[in-house]
């Protein structure tokens, strides 16, 4: 499902990177959030491609798209 992407707990502690890099997902995040485009992405990072940060994204919304979130006092 996310063959560019990839955790290796001797990367990075096992967060979820770029395969072939120790750029991980939350960087990539983390560039867009700031006002990075995928353009400035991967001109910035050249060994990486724009299909690689769009997967990145895809990553992150898949893994978030069922979180429960609980207020503290909160029993379920």
């Amino acid at each position: 499902m996310f063959e560019r992407i990839t955790c290796d707990p001797e990367i990075l502690g096992g967060k979820p990177c770029i395969k072939g890099t120790r750029i991980s997902v939350e960087f990539i995040l983390e560039l867009l959030a700031s006002g990075g485009s995928i353009a400035t992405i991967v001109e910035r990072y050249p060994h990486l491609a724009a299909e690689d940060v769009e997967q990145a994204v895809q990553y992150a919304a898949h893994f978030l798209e069922n979180e429960i979130l609980l207020s503290p006092g909160t029993s379920r």
